[in-house]
């Protein structure tokens, strides 16, 4: 395309994208689309999401870990009822924290250096656990990495939608929940062979990874054009899409956005739908996201299974939910940018509800002799040594509803929540108000976490999941009334529909 003819074209599309035509999904230049080279895209995405590996494995750390100090020879070391809960609750106090932090991290330091900022607790956080003498280095590493966790998790999908274009932008957002669940995969294998103090060793290789990787990789053009740096945005841009593409008509329109947007937001401005509209929908769906129970589910992993007596070993059952969770998350992956981001949502609500029904009846119905939960005086904690090995198959029940409870929830709820939260927030709030969602999501987390061994003992486990059933129905209604369709959208033409309202956009 000859220079001469560049600036009419940017101006066309800038026009396309703030009137919403109903050919708006066609508006795309295809033929832009096919010429990029995404090698660089994709390795700068990679060296970012090796933050979400290592919040995933911090994430389940305690699954294989509380067997371990429920028996441990030490008593400084042992966990019982009352401090297991806080092992495996405390990491998402420290990720609301996190989360809260980055506020602030994002707009200051940027996407990238925040990123890189999670790797000193995070590396601090694994020493303490490996070489944890007292209970208090044990919940102290805890606090570390689930701080690091909270702050990779609201800096990373920002960071991957600002640098990903519309094409292969759904498929990329699905990357950090990929790499996440990877992660968790990973360290339920290693927990197979290591002890526990050698996990958290292993933990040290992806922080390691990520801060070498990601010296070599551009920041966010987005969040260089807010800092005045025109020069190093459009040399940021050039380096993400190729230098013989036509990247400067890319740059013109996200330069344009930034234009309007230059000033910090108010809080009179907090009234304007355009900017309370799309916070509330990625703060809702971050707070049922958690309600879901999928953070409790994958904490108390192998002590669910061997409470509920499945017939494999809870480490194999962990290790074997694990895959599934990975293969259902790459197919979100390979679905999302054609099937659209609503439908899987749909289908993920659906499968969750089902799932944590199937569960919460047979923990219920299912009898004693069949299923641990039943027995009396038996806590979530106390029974990492069950009895008897089980051998009725009816026990396959409560491992194939977690496992399609996990494959529904990695197939939508999981991935496209922080999709569209890096989607739908205008740029102007992109860095405060992704804090802020991360602060509510671990924050409903640690509540769920720090009460759920105390509700199971008291009440009985299908008390939890029956819970979880009746909030997976509340997620299929929200999805329906009020998530938007950002397949295939710009992230200039999302915000143009929360500032003009146009429903055409939705079509």
């Amino acid at each position: 395309m000859e220079s001469g003819d560049r600036q009419p074209l940017v101006r066309k599309c800038s026009s396309s994208y703030r009137t919403f035509p109903e050919s708006t999904a066609r508006r795309l230049d295809k033929e832009y689309l096919r010429s990029l080279h995404n090698k660089r895209l994709y390795l700068a995405v990679f060296a970012a999401v090796l933050g979400n590996f290592s919040f995933g494995f911090a994430l389940v750390y305690p699954s294989p870990v509380i067997p371990a100090l429920e028996a441990h020879p030490s008593p400084g070391l042992r966990l019982d009822q009352h401090t297991a809960p806080w092992f495996g609750s405390v990491f998402t106090l420290g990720a609301a924290a996190g989360g809260l932090s980055t506020m602030l991290l994002n707009d200051c330091l940027g996407r990238k250096l925040s990123i890189m900022f999670s790797a000193l607790p995070s590396a601090l956080g694994y020493a303490l656990l490996a070489g944890a003498q007292g209970l208090w280095m044990l919940l102290l590493g805890r606090v570390l990495t689930g701080y690091a966790g909270g702050v990779t998790s609201a800096s990373i999908p920002v960071y991957i939608s600002e640098i990903s274009h519309p094409g292969v932008r759904g498929m990329l957002g699905a990357c950090p929940q990929i790499m996440a669940v990877l992660g968790s995969l990973v360290l339920y294998a290693l927990g197979l062979v290591l002890d526990w103090r050698w996990l958290a060793v292993a933990g040290e290789v992806p922080v390691f990874a990520m801060v070498l990787l990601l010296c070599f990789m551009p920041n966010s053009p987005r969040f260089l054009l807010s800092q005045g740096k025109e020069e190093e945005a459009l040399g940021s841009l050039c380096w993400l899409r190729g230098e013989d593409t036509d990247y400067a008509r890319e740059y013109e329109q996200i330069k344009d956005s930034v234009r309007k947007q230059s000033r910090q937001v108010s809080c009179a401005e907090l009234k304007d739908p355009f900017l309370y509209k799309p916070i509330l929908i990625a703060g809702g769906m971050r707070f049922l996201q958690q309600l879901s129970g999928v953070t409790c589910i994958l904490v108390y992993l192998q002590p669910i299974f061997k409470k509920t007596s499945v017939i494999l070993k809870a480490e194999y059952d962990a290790a074997l939910v694990g895959l599934v969770r990975l293969s259902a998350v790459a197919i979100a992956a390979v679905s999302m940018d054609k099937a659209g981001r609503k439908i899987l949502l749909f289908v993920s609500a659906g499968v969750m509800l089902v799932s944590n029904l199937t569960m919460g009846l047979y923990i219920y119905f299912v009898p004693a002799s069949h299923n641990s939960t039943n027995m009396p005086n038996m806590t979530l904690v106390s029974s990492a040594h069950p009895p008897a090995e089980p051998t009725n198959y009816i026990t396959l029940i409560p491992l194939l509803a977690t496992m399609f409870f996990i494959m529904g929830y990695a197939m939508g709820w999981g991935p496209i929540t922080w999709l569209l939260m890096s989607e739908i927030l205008p740029l102007k709030a992109r860095g405060v108000a992704s804090g802020l969602c991360v602060v509510v999501s671990w924050l409903t987390a640690f509540t769920l976490t720090q009460f759920f061994l105390p509700v199971v003992n008291a009440f009985g486990l299908e008390v939890p999941f029956l819970f979880f059933a009746v909030i997976s129905a509340g997620n299929i209604l929200f999805t329906g009334c009020c998530v938007p369709e950002t397949k295939g959208r710009s992230l200039e033409q999302i915000e143009a529909f929360f500032r003009t309202g146009r429903r055409s956009f939705l079509r």
